[in-house]
């Protein structure tokens, strides 16, 4: 498995066991999550979180956009981005 399927796999698990909506609904990977009611503001702090546990990364402020959290495609391209630069590879 490729690392994109393994992070790809592993956030959408987490969105779909972390929020009920998501359950509810068939989610791709570009749908936006924030946008459609999957996730709310404060959830957003509960997929940081997952992110830097689960990917040994650290997510700052200022990283903390649209541009990487709107859907599961961008937070896989973050989390991937970020890994290449601290050399971690996580499956």
């Amino acid at each position: 498995m490729s690392q994109g399927n393994a992070t790809n796999t592993t956030i959408r698990s987490f969105i779909v066991k972390k929020f009920p909506a998501a359950r509810k609904r068939a989610i791709d990977d570009t749908l936006p999550l924030l946008e459609s009611g999957i996730v709310d503001s404060m959830g957003v702090l509960d997929v940081v979180t997952f992110l830097e546990q689960s990917f040994k990364i650290r997510v700052s402020d200022d990283e903390l956009t649209p541009d990487n959290f709107a859907n599961i495609a961008r937070m896989t391209s973050f989390v991937e981005k970020k890994c290449g630069q601290s050399g971690v590879f996580v499956e």
